[in-house]
Protein backbone atom coordinates (compact mmCIF):
# COMPACT_ATOMS: atom_id res chain seq x y z
CA UNK A 1 0.00 0.00 0.00
CA UNK A 2 0.99 3.40 -0.40
CA UNK A 3 1.57 5.81 2.47
CA UNK A 4 1.37 9.66 2.91
CA UNK A 5 5.26 10.80 2.11
CA UNK A 6 5.62 12.31 5.63
CA UNK A 7 4.47 8.82 6.86
CA UNK A 8 7.22 7.00 4.56
CA UNK A 9 9.62 9.35 6.20
CA UNK A 10 8.88 8.89 9.79
CA UNK A 11 8.92 5.16 9.19
CA UNK A 12 12.67 5.34 7.31
CA UNK A 13 13.87 7.61 10.15
CA UNK A 14 12.81 5.02 12.96
CA UNK A 15 14.11 2.25 10.75
CA UNK A 16 17.73 3.48 10.69
CA UNK A 17 17.47 4.45 13.78
CA UNK A 18 16.80 0.99 15.29
CA UNK A 19 19.20 -0.29 12.66
CA UNK A 20 22.29 1.92 14.00
CA UNK A 21 21.79 0.73 17.48
CA UNK A 22 19.95 -3.21 17.38
CA UNK A 23 22.30 -4.23 14.18
CA UNK A 24 25.41 -6.52 14.86
CA UNK A 25 27.49 -3.55 14.29
CA UNK A 26 25.87 -0.89 16.32
CA UNK A 27 25.97 -3.47 19.11
CA UNK A 28 29.36 -3.82 18.65
CA UNK A 29 29.96 -0.19 18.50
CA UNK A 30 28.01 0.06 21.79
CA UNK A 31 30.30 -2.42 23.53
CA UNK A 32 33.54 -0.85 22.35
CA UNK A 33 32.09 2.82 23.72
CA UNK A 34 31.67 1.12 27.36
CA UNK A 35 34.96 -0.68 27.34
CA UNK A 36 36.74 2.83 26.55
CA UNK A 37 34.19 4.34 29.19
CA UNK A 38 35.24 2.07 31.85
CA UNK A 39 39.00 2.03 31.20
CA UNK A 40 39.14 5.92 30.50
CA UNK A 41 36.70 6.36 33.85
CA UNK A 42 39.63 4.28 35.75
CA UNK A 43 42.34 6.14 34.33
CA UNK A 44 40.42 9.51 35.11
CA UNK A 45 40.06 8.49 38.72
CA UNK A 46 43.65 7.44 38.83
CA UNK A 47 44.96 10.68 37.78
CA UNK A 48 42.64 12.62 40.14
CA UNK A 49 43.78 10.84 43.13
CA UNK A 50 47.65 11.66 42.11
CA UNK A 51 46.53 15.26 41.34
CA UNK A 52 47.78 15.51 37.99
CA UNK A 53 44.10 16.56 36.43
CA UNK A 54 43.11 20.10 36.12
CA UNK A 55 42.12 21.37 40.13
CA UNK A 56 37.77 21.77 37.94
CA UNK A 57 38.48 18.18 36.67
CA UNK A 58 39.69 17.05 39.77
CA UNK A 59 36.19 18.94 42.10
CA UNK A 60 34.19 16.93 39.58
CA UNK A 61 36.04 13.44 39.57
CA UNK A 62 35.59 10.70 42.70
CA UNK A 63 38.22 9.39 44.30
CA UNK A 64 36.45 5.49 44.80
CA UNK A 65 37.77 3.43 41.22
CA UNK A 66 33.97 1.36 41.91
CA UNK A 67 33.16 5.19 40.49
CA UNK A 68 33.83 3.87 37.01
CA UNK A 69 31.46 0.65 37.09
CA UNK A 70 28.94 3.13 37.84
CA UNK A 71 29.55 5.27 34.93
CA UNK A 72 29.53 2.38 32.64
CA UNK A 73 26.41 1.02 34.16
CA UNK A 74 24.77 4.36 33.94
CA UNK A 75 25.65 4.65 30.23
CA UNK A 76 24.68 0.73 29.54
CA UNK A 77 21.16 1.64 31.24
CA UNK A 78 20.96 4.85 28.20
CA UNK A 79 21.45 1.99 25.75
CA UNK A 80 19.18 0.29 27.59
CA UNK A 81 16.30 3.05 27.67
CA UNK A 82 16.75 3.26 23.55
CA UNK A 83 16.32 -0.51 23.05
CA UNK A 84 13.40 -0.04 25.25
CA UNK A 85 12.04 2.83 23.14
CA UNK A 86 12.07 0.91 19.79
CA UNK A 87 10.51 -2.16 21.76
CA UNK A 88 7.38 0.19 21.49
CA UNK A 89 6.63 -0.13 18.13
CA UNK A 90 6.70 -4.08 17.99
CA UNK A 91 4.71 -5.11 21.29
CA UNK A 92 3.54 -3.90 24.70
CA UNK A 93 4.36 -6.45 26.49
CA UNK A 94 8.25 -6.76 25.69
CA UNK A 95 8.49 -2.94 26.29
CA UNK A 96 6.79 -3.03 29.43
CA UNK A 97 9.43 -6.22 30.39
CA UNK A 98 11.94 -4.39 28.94
CA UNK A 99 11.08 -1.11 31.49
CA UNK A 100 11.42 -4.11 34.18
CA UNK A 101 14.72 -5.03 33.13
CA UNK A 102 16.18 -1.34 33.20
CA UNK A 103 14.52 -1.41 37.00
CA UNK A 104 16.95 -4.68 37.87
CA UNK A 105 20.19 -2.64 36.30
CA UNK A 106 19.62 0.51 38.05
CA UNK A 107 19.39 -1.70 40.88
CA UNK A 108 22.46 -2.99 40.29
CA UNK A 109 24.25 0.09 39.37
CA UNK A 110 22.74 1.36 42.61
CA UNK A 111 24.80 -0.91 44.81
CA UNK A 112 28.16 0.73 43.15
CA UNK A 113 26.57 4.01 43.81
CA UNK A 114 26.13 3.12 47.08
CA UNK A 115 29.75 1.91 47.32
CA UNK A 116 31.41 4.62 45.49
CA UNK A 117 31.05 7.19 47.98
CA UNK A 118 33.53 4.95 50.65
CA UNK A 119 37.10 5.28 51.24
CA UNK A 120 39.79 2.90 49.62
CA UNK A 121 40.45 0.70 50.83
CA UNK A 122 36.96 -0.41 51.85
CA UNK A 123 36.92 -0.90 55.63
CA UNK A 124 34.14 -3.02 57.58
CA UNK A 125 33.20 0.18 59.58
CA UNK A 126 32.48 2.17 56.62
CA UNK A 127 30.20 -0.53 54.94
CA UNK A 128 28.80 -2.20 57.78
CA UNK A 129 25.94 0.21 57.34
CA UNK A 130 25.39 -0.23 53.73
CA UNK A 131 25.20 -3.99 53.50
CA UNK A 132 21.28 -4.44 54.67
CA UNK A 133 20.94 -1.93 51.33
CA UNK A 134 23.73 -3.63 49.28
CA UNK A 135 22.23 -7.24 49.99
CA UNK A 136 18.55 -6.09 48.97
CA UNK A 137 19.24 -4.71 45.66
CA UNK A 138 21.15 -7.66 44.75
CA UNK A 139 18.68 -10.27 45.80
CA UNK A 140 15.87 -7.80 44.19
CA UNK A 141 17.67 -7.65 40.62
CA UNK A 142 18.04 -11.53 41.22
CA UNK A 143 14.39 -12.05 42.07
CA UNK A 144 13.35 -9.80 39.15
CA UNK A 145 15.36 -11.55 36.86
CA UNK A 146 13.66 -14.72 37.53
CA UNK A 147 10.39 -13.36 37.31
CA UNK A 148 11.37 -12.05 33.94
CA UNK A 149 12.23 -15.14 32.67
CA UNK A 150 8.84 -16.70 33.41
CA UNK A 151 7.04 -13.66 31.71
CA UNK A 152 8.63 -14.00 28.20
CA UNK A 153 8.07 -17.62 28.86
CA UNK A 154 4.26 -16.76 28.57
CA UNK A 155 4.63 -13.84 25.92
CA UNK A 156 3.71 -15.30 22.91
CA UNK A 157 5.36 -14.13 19.42
CA UNK A 158 2.98 -12.54 16.83
CA UNK A 159 4.62 -10.72 13.96
CA UNK A 160 2.50 -7.46 12.63
CA UNK A 161 2.03 -7.49 9.14
CA UNK A 162 3.06 -3.97 7.90
CA UNK A 163 1.22 -4.73 4.39
CA UNK A 164 -2.51 -3.81 5.90
CA UNK A 165 -3.79 -0.99 5.37
CA UNK A 166 -4.74 0.08 9.22
CA UNK A 167 -1.40 -1.79 10.77
CA UNK A 168 0.89 0.23 8.78
CA UNK A 169 -0.84 3.48 9.95
CA UNK A 170 -1.05 2.22 13.61
CA UNK A 171 3.10 1.09 13.35
CA UNK A 172 3.63 4.37 11.80
CA UNK A 173 2.22 6.38 14.72
CA UNK A 174 4.13 4.12 16.99
CA UNK A 175 7.17 4.99 15.61
CA UNK A 176 6.77 8.53 15.84
CA UNK A 177 5.69 8.26 19.32
CA UNK A 178 9.18 6.58 19.60
CA UNK A 179 10.86 8.73 17.91
CA UNK A 180 9.60 11.68 20.05
CA UNK A 181 10.19 9.89 23.43
CA UNK A 182 13.83 9.52 22.36
CA UNK A 183 14.16 13.20 21.97
CA UNK A 184 12.56 13.47 25.28
CA UNK A 185 15.24 11.28 27.14
CA UNK A 186 17.84 13.05 25.21
CA UNK A 187 16.74 16.59 26.39
CA UNK A 188 16.14 14.59 30.53
CA UNK A 189 19.53 13.49 30.26
CA UNK A 190 21.23 16.37 29.02
CA UNK A 191 19.79 18.71 31.44
CA UNK A 192 19.44 16.04 35.02
CA UNK A 193 23.42 15.59 34.44
CA UNK A 194 24.03 19.12 33.89
CA UNK A 195 22.49 20.45 36.87
CA UNK A 196 24.32 17.22 38.46
CA UNK A 197 28.03 17.77 37.72
CA UNK A 198 27.84 21.50 37.47
CA UNK A 199 24.72 22.81 40.64
CA UNK A 200 24.98 19.52 42.39
CA UNK A 201 21.60 19.39 41.51
CA UNK A 202 20.29 15.22 42.52
CA UNK A 203 20.34 13.25 39.40
CA UNK A 204 16.42 12.06 38.45
CA UNK A 205 16.97 11.07 34.99
CA UNK A 206 15.44 7.32 35.00
CA UNK A 207 12.56 8.72 37.82
CA UNK A 208 11.72 11.34 35.13
CA UNK A 209 11.98 8.74 32.16
CA UNK A 210 9.20 6.37 34.02
CA UNK A 211 7.26 8.89 34.70
CA UNK A 212 6.87 9.60 30.88
CA UNK A 213 6.38 6.18 30.19
CA UNK A 214 3.12 6.33 32.13
CA UNK A 215 1.55 8.86 29.70
CA UNK A 216 3.31 7.09 26.47
CA UNK A 217 1.42 3.68 27.59
CA UNK A 218 -1.96 5.20 28.18
CA UNK A 219 -1.45 7.22 24.68
CA UNK A 220 -0.76 3.89 23.27
CA UNK A 221 -3.50 2.39 24.57
CA UNK A 222 -5.87 4.89 23.51
CA UNK A 223 -4.44 5.41 20.16
CA UNK A 224 -5.03 1.20 19.60
CA UNK A 225 -8.90 1.71 20.63
CA UNK A 226 -9.28 3.14 17.14
CA UNK A 227 -8.80 0.26 15.30
CA UNK A 228 -10.66 -2.24 18.06
CA UNK A 229 -11.36 -2.25 21.52
CA UNK A 230 -11.32 -4.95 24.44
CA UNK A 231 -12.57 -5.21 28.14
CA UNK A 232 -9.05 -7.60 28.58
CA UNK A 233 -7.16 -5.97 26.42
CA UNK A 234 -8.15 -2.46 28.12
CA UNK A 235 -7.40 -3.90 31.33
CA UNK A 236 -3.63 -5.36 31.01
CA UNK A 237 -2.12 -2.57 29.26
CA UNK A 238 -3.59 -0.33 32.37
CA UNK A 239 -2.71 -2.69 34.92
CA UNK A 240 0.92 -2.63 33.12
CA UNK A 241 0.71 1.27 33.27
CA UNK A 242 0.05 0.79 37.17
CA UNK A 243 3.05 -1.27 37.02
CA UNK A 244 5.15 1.32 35.40
CA UNK A 245 3.92 4.03 38.39
CA UNK A 246 5.05 1.17 40.94
CA UNK A 247 8.72 0.98 38.85
CA UNK A 248 8.68 4.90 39.30
CA UNK A 249 7.78 4.94 43.11
CA UNK A 250 10.80 2.20 43.89
CA UNK A 251 13.18 4.39 42.24
CA UNK A 252 12.50 7.05 44.52
CA UNK A 253 12.33 4.92 47.47
CA UNK A 254 15.66 4.03 49.12
CA UNK A 255 16.19 0.42 49.87
CA UNK A 256 15.10 -2.52 50.97
CA UNK A 257 12.29 -1.24 50.46
CA UNK A 258 13.18 0.48 46.25
CA UNK A 259 13.52 -3.60 45.97
CA UNK A 260 10.28 -4.80 47.44
CA UNK A 261 9.10 -2.54 45.38
CA UNK A 262 10.65 -3.61 42.34
CA UNK A 263 10.02 -7.14 42.57
CA UNK A 264 6.02 -6.71 43.60
CA UNK A 265 6.02 -4.51 40.17
CA UNK A 266 7.98 -7.78 38.41
CA UNK A 267 4.80 -10.01 39.87
CA UNK A 268 2.68 -7.72 38.99
CA UNK A 269 3.26 -7.61 35.32
CA UNK A 270 3.74 -11.38 35.88
CA UNK A 271 0.37 -11.94 37.01
CA UNK A 272 -1.05 -9.70 34.33
CA UNK A 273 0.41 -11.77 31.55
CA UNK A 274 -0.86 -15.02 33.54
CA UNK A 275 -4.18 -13.84 33.77
CA UNK A 276 -4.48 -12.45 30.40
CA UNK A 277 -3.52 -15.91 28.64
CA UNK A 278 -5.84 -17.19 30.50
CA UNK A 279 -8.82 -14.83 30.28
CA UNK A 280 -11.76 -16.90 28.40
CA UNK A 281 -14.31 -14.03 27.01
CA UNK A 282 -17.45 -14.82 26.65
CA UNK A 283 -19.23 -15.19 23.25
CA UNK A 284 -21.35 -11.92 23.60
CA UNK A 285 -17.56 -10.54 24.38
CA UNK A 286 -16.16 -12.20 21.82
CA UNK A 287 -19.12 -10.95 19.36
CA UNK A 288 -18.69 -6.95 20.79
CA UNK A 289 -15.47 -6.95 20.33
CA UNK A 290 -15.51 -7.68 16.49
CA UNK A 291 -18.03 -5.40 15.97
CA UNK A 292 -15.75 -2.96 17.36
CA UNK A 293 -13.10 -4.20 15.12
CA UNK A 294 -12.70 -3.02 11.26
CA UNK A 295 -11.47 -5.24 8.47
CA UNK A 296 -7.53 -5.28 9.03
CA UNK A 297 -7.25 -4.41 12.28
CA UNK A 298 -3.85 -4.49 13.73
CA UNK A 299 -5.46 -5.02 17.44
CA UNK A 300 -3.48 -8.55 17.39
CA UNK A 301 -0.02 -7.07 17.29
CA UNK A 302 -1.03 -5.16 20.79
CA UNK A 303 -2.59 -7.46 22.41
CA UNK A 304 0.67 -9.54 22.61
Amino acid sequence: MVLHPLCTQISRLFDRVEHSFEAAGGQRRIGSLLILLFLGGLTGIELARWGLLPSAIIRLTPTNHLAAIELVFTVLLVFEVISLLLSLVYSVSISVGKQVEILSLVMLRNIFKEVSTLHEPVMWDEISGLVLNIASLALGALLIFVILSYYYRNVPEVLINSDERDTAAFVVAKKLIALLMMVAFAAIFAWNWWHSLFHGAPNQTFETLYTLLIFCDILIMLLSMRYGSSYRVAFRNSGFAVATLLIRVALITPPPYSALLGVGSALLVLAIRLAYNSYQPSRYQQQREQRRRPASSPVAALKE
